[in-house]
């Protein structure tokens, strides 16, 4: 069993005992220092009541876990908006639909089914940063409760936000859905048996497009490693050269992550989903406009590379959604994201949101009226590579990654999150970047080609087993 508590939230495994797995005590304990840091963040008159929105994904603790959830968030005198069903970024859009003061997501994205997750966000329906995260897991641990008496107990209501977040995206400038239908494209939807089920379906027929539908029941027993990789997406690439479809689609069970699949059933690759839909955006806004994208450090050097072919400037963000968000706020990102498929378009929300992604890709492909493999073609090519050193001893990552900066101290370094080495000559990266979790150190690497990103990694590693040894 497993419990892990970050600043983003809590998530763990399903059953076990309390403090070592995502229990009702854990999750009582959690939604209560929510509520409490709530009031101290968004300060109201006396009598003023707090709303807070509450989605979920399809997995099968998804019920338990949001009575849970609903039930103390009622206890703590707060009001509550069941969402039930939905996406990720469609729970960030109704709580700024409904000028709600926070939200709740009860997601654990792409881990397996035995997992949940509690993810927490504030009035603008996006991630709370590091320091509100930090104090509340302070709060939660504390266990200092107060719950509100029978006269201020808070009160439910039941809202599906699934059309409302679908018309906001079709409204988009960006978004051209006459082109779309004109296209008469047809798509093969992987919604791995959750939300994405309901809501992906929905737009495509918004968009005249049609679609075939594989694990598309919401039921969370999940057909597959739900994780949106190559590996996991057999049979959607077999669907789709079976049904001579031109695209297909695959989102993970909480919808902000967006996979595509080439017409003759090859990965587009989860990297150029950002680089393909940032190509489109930024034709569209290069006249007479400051351009600037970002994704995290981890991200492929595609999107850099686009961006300055445009005449913009590309920003590096550390690893996470709210990092990248706050950096894309910093330098008037136009789109933003990271490379795991996840699409970022401020002129909609803050947020990852696989459904906008869909609806400007197809766009895009509708404007240039070629194949999907085609239009890869057309961006610059790269391979990335994820290797790990396992250490017994935490203490020796801070040492890696200081001899490495030394060691590399003549070429480009970026020392926001780790330790990210960019080789410009060769247009190669490789980013050393410990977990928060346990005790290895992740090593991304990019290059043109597949051997060269695994040689820049297998060296890196080669020289970090030598300082471990001393």
């Amino acid at each position: 069993m497993t419990l892990i508590k970050s600043i983003s939230g809590i998530r763990g495994t399903i059953g076990g005992n309390p403090g070592e797995a995502l229990t009702p005590i854990d999750i009582v304990k959690f939604t209560y220092a929510y509520c409490v840091k709530l009031r101290e963040r968004r300060p109201k008159p006396a009598g003023e009541r707090y709303r807070v929105v509450v989605g979920k994904d399809a997995r099968i603790s998804g019920q338990m876990v949001e009575e849970l959830v609903c039930g103390s968030l009622i206890a703590c005198g707060v009001d509550v908006i069941k969402a039930g069903y939905a996406s990720t970024p469609t729970t960030e859009m109704a709580v700024i639909f409904e000028k709600a003061d926070g939200g709740i997501i009860l997601t654990a994205s792409h881990n397996p089914k035995q997992w949940n997750a509690l993810k927490l966000l504030n009035e603008k329906g996006e991630f709370l940063n590091a320091a509100e995260g930090a104090a509340i897991l302070e709060c939660a641990e504390q266990e200092n409760f107060d719950f509100a008496d029978v006269d201020s107990l808070g009160t439910v209501t039941e809202k599906d936000f699934t059309d409302a977040h679908i018309d906001a995206v079709l409204a988009l400038d960006a978004v051209d859905v006459e082109a779309v239908k004109k296209a008469g494209f047809k798509v093969a939807l992987d919604a791995v048996n959750s939300v994405g089920g309901i809501i992906m379906p929905k737009l495509f027929e918004r968009l005249g497009v049609e679609c075939v539908k594989v694990n598309c029941e919401p039921t969370g027993h999940f057909a597959h490693n739900p994780e949106p990789l190559p590996a996991n997406l057999v049979e959607l690439c077999e669907t789709v050269v079976k049904e001579k479809a031109d695209l297909g689609v695959s989102v993970d069970p909480d919808v902000d992550r967006l996979a595509l699949i080439c017409e003759n059933g090859q990965p587009f690759g989860e990297e150029y989903t950002l680089v393909s839909v940032a190509d489109y955006i930024l034709s569209r806004e290069k006249d007479g406009k400051k351009l600037a994208t970002s994704s995290n450090l981890s991200s492929s050097r595609a999107l850099r590379d686009v961006t300055e072919s445009y005449g913009g400037q590309y920003f590096a963000a550390a690893v996470g959604e709210v990092n990248v968000t706050t950096k894309m706020k910093e330098c008037g990102a136009v789109i933003g994201g990271e490379g795991n498929g996840g699409v970022i378009y401020p002129a909609l929300h803050y947020g990852r949101d696989a459904i906008v992604g869909a609806a400007l890709f197809l766009t895009n492909l509708a404007y240039k009226k070629m194949k999907v493999s085609e239009l890869q073609k057309t961006y610059p090519q790269y391979y990335i590579t994820k290797n790990r050193i396992d250490l017994s001893d935490k203490s020796l990552i801070d040492k890696i990654l200081s001899e490495m900066k030394n060691i590399y101290a003549s070429e480009d370094i970026n020392d926001i999150d780790g330790v990210k080495i960019s080789f410009e000559a060769k247009k190669e990266w490789v980013h050393l970047r410990k977990s928060n979790t346990e005790p290895i150190i992740r090593i991304y690497a990019e290059s043109a080609t597949k051997e060269s990103a695994e040689k820049l990694a297998s060296d890196i590693k080669s020289i970090a087993e030598k300082i471990i040894k001393g």
